[in-house]
């Protein structure tokens, strides 16, 4: 009886909630094994204890911080978790499709972006005039960059320097004695090196000037030919010359550009030498390969240094007819034994020979081996200089699958016998109606061989030239000094040392540069110069004319600065409107901006035109946005009766909705080289318009 009472208390305890605690409990396997009654009594009684059922339920888990993987996993497939963190999975996904899709887009639509070379001004230096840093009276290269805050301050961003190789300076330097060194004169190539980092530290680029038709006659390559050595025998073009009497007869009429006979006797070589220029200056042989190798090796080196691009110079006359026959005359009546003068000859076995562009576009080839680095495009310039056959001059564009120069450089602004309204737009026009579909015009009104822009055309013109050369599309080039409308010298004040160094090089125009009012206009420290400084240099420098604010130089940053953040002005048409003798009119305008800049410039007399009877969707008024004269800038003029003086110009600004260049009358007067339109929604140009 005792026994099942002891069996059927935990059974009640259990009905009633208790718990049982088997963990003395022996492995009931052992009680398998069998036991008798006497070991059974000394086995330890299993323990009941009364728990309460609640305290034993597990509690209920929220997801917090920093919970662990476990718990996080326990949450994560549960369906309020699961559909959310699809939904935002496939939100990504797409929205990243559309970022890629639409960068893609914006790539295909927008127009290619402007090169360093389109995007601003070129500055031309002549380093022997621009700044002398060691008080010599010959300017250097450590002179440019003690002068490069002028350079910024014009807000361009391209210098240009012309020759600065080793040479005799027979011809100023055009002559190379060694193509791989700088003279002397202007420092070494460390100053060069410097230079070249100074340069690209401040965010500029610099081109250089290579001739490769000719060399020096001290060049080492031509001692080496006259004598006949190894390779170096052909590397100059020779002809045996007829002797009799000891006159020499040489083997054709050919003239050089200076005049007189191109043929030259060595007494060396007992042979006649061939130069399209000075006889100082033979030319090399580019039928020889040997020589077109050495000239890619030139190109290597310098732009293995650092340079920018080049400005390849006498092109046209690197290759002659191999079969020497005469020139044909121009005049036919006159005596072929009178021929002195290079005008007196059509040079149709001297200049553009069959093969000389293949030779231009191997030097493209080789550049284009240092522009693979992104921003580090390397240009390439070339003289067309061909004045009367404009076609010829356009071949130096090459063709949109064969490259060549970026642009030939465009002298046509320069080379006006006149000035007037007609004359700006002939000289303008003749450029743009040539130039290929997509290739980049470029202007120059100075050049280190033509008379200062002041003395060709007049002090009074200076200002509107330099208007029109900053708001033409392209390329504009400014030779130094011409920014602040420096003048030539007299020629009786040049040196008979400078004039006995080559009777045909001009001077005039090549003065030192007048930074301020100091004695020798702040070019030199030293107590002389190379070239006398202009007389006017006190009234005519940097320092007085940063101070004036209606002054040539303050004008023309304007004129930079306006080119700058003007989009119509640096890249959209152009169409001209109105020319006669006094005034040349044409707008800068973009598709997709309502704003147009209007350019009335004057080259003649005071004038007043109609422009609204002209263009008769023109606006009754146009804002003043820049003028010759400060003092008009704001005012409002009525495009019916548009006034200038002699050599006034004006930029006027008006909005409309319908350009000119969409007008049908105008359309065969207008010209853009890299279109593109405007998105006011989205604050981008895009190439589709």
């Amino acid at each position: 009886l005792v026994e099942e009472e002891a069996k059927s208390l935990p059974m009640e305890l259990s009905e009633k909630g208790g718990v049982e605690n088997n963990g003395f409990v022996q492995n009931e396997a052992v009680d398998d094994r069998g036991t008798n009654p006497s070991t059974q009594e000394e086995m330890p009684k299993a323990c009941v204890v009364d728990v309460d059922a609640a305290a034993t339920e597990e509690p209920v888990l929220k997801p917090y911080a920093g919970m662990p993987k476990e718990v996080l996993l326990k949450f994560s497939s549960q369906a309020q978790y699961r559909v959310t963190r699809e939904i935002l999975f496939w939100l990504t996904i797409a929205t990243a499709v559309l970022l890629v899709c639409a960068t893609i887009a914006i790539i295909a639509l927008s127009p290619k972006c402007l090169d360093w070379w389109q995007a601003g001004p070129i500055y031309q230096i002549y380093p022997r005039s621009f700044r002398d840093s060691n008080m010599d009276g010959n300017g250097d290269l450590k002179g440019i960059q003690e002068k490069l805050d002028h350079i910024t301050y014009l807000n361009i961003k391209t210098i240009w320097i012309t020759s600065f190789y080793k040479s005799p300076l027979k011809d100023l330097g055009y002559g190379a004695e060694d193509f791989y060194d700088i003279d002397p004169m202007f420092g070494s190539m460390s100053d060069f090196e410097n230079l070249v980092a100074t340069i690209h530290d401040r965010g500029l680029k610099v081109i250089m000037d290579l001739i490769p038709n000719h060399t020096s006659d001290k060049h080492q390559w031509f001692q080496l030919s006259r004598n006949r050595t190894g390779k170096y025998t052909d590397y100059y073009i020779w002809q045996d010359c007829g002797q009799a009497e000891g006159s020499i007869t040489p083997p054709n009429n050919w003239v050089s550009v200076y005049g007189d006979s191109s043929w030259q006797f060595d007494d060396v070589r007992e042979q006649c030498y061939f130069h399209q220029f000075g006889k100082e200056q033979p030319d090399l042989n580019f039928h020889n390969l040997a020589v077109q190798q050495e000239i890619q090796d030139i190109i290597k080196f310098w732009l293995g240094k650092g340079i920018d691009g080049f400005s390849f110079s006498a092109v046209k006359y690197l290759l002659e007819a191999k079969h020497l026959r005469d020139e044909p005359l121009v005049n036919k009546s006159q005596n072929p034994e009178n021929i002195t003068a290079y005008s007196q000859l059509y040079h149709d076995y001297t200049t553009t020979q069959v093969g000389m562009h293949d030779i231009i576009r191997s030097f493209r080839h080789t550049m284009n081996q240092f522009s693979s680095e992104p921003g580090r495009y390397r240009f390439m310039g070339s003289d067309g200089d061909e004045k009367e056959d404009m076609e010829a001059t356009m071949m130096y564009y090459g063709t949109t699958f064969v490259e060549e120069a970026d642009f030939p450089f465009n002298f046509n602004l320069v080379n006006m016998k006149n000035l007037s309204g007609n004359s700006i737009f002939e000289a303008v026009n003749l450029w743009m109606k040539n130039m290929p579909a997509g290739k980049w015009p470029n202007w120059a009104v100075g050049s280190p061989n033509a008379a200062r822009l002041s003395s060709r055309i007049g002090k009074e013109y200076v200002n509107v030239m330099n208007m029109l050369l900053l708001t033409l599309p392209g390329t504009p080039v400014t030779y130094y000094g011409e920014e602040i409308g420096m003048e030539n010298i007299a020629s009786e004040s040049v040196s008979e040392e400078c004039k006995n160094s080559d009777p045909v090089v001009t001077f005039p125009e090549k003065s030192p540069m007048q930074w301020d009012g100091k004695v020798n206009a702040g070019f030199t420290e030293g107590n002389s110069t190379w070239l006398p400084v202009n007389p006017n240099y006190q009234s005519v420098n940097v320092e007085i004319q940063m101070t004036w604010s209606n002054s040539t130089l303050n004008l023309y940053r304007e004129l930079t600065s306006l080119r700058n953040d003007e989009l119509p002005i640096h890249r959209g048409w152009m169409c001209y409107i109105w020319n006669d003798s006094n005034v040349f009119v044409y707008v800068r305008e973009l598709d997709g901006l309502d704003r147009v800049f209007l350019m009335v410039l004057n080259f003649g007399q005071e004038s007043t035109i109609d422009l609204k009877a002209v263009v008769p969707n023109l606006p009754p008024k146009a804002t003043v946005r820049l003028s010759t004269n400060f003092s008009n800038a704001g005012k409002a003029v009525n495009t019916d009766q548009i006034k200038t003086e002699m050599g006034e110009g004006l930029i006027l600004e008006y909005k409309t909705a319908k350009p000119v260049h969409t007008m049908k009358d105008f359309q065969t007067n207008c010209f853009v080289a890299e279109k593109a339109c405007y998105s006011s929604a989205f604050n981008l140009l895009y190439a589709t318009c």
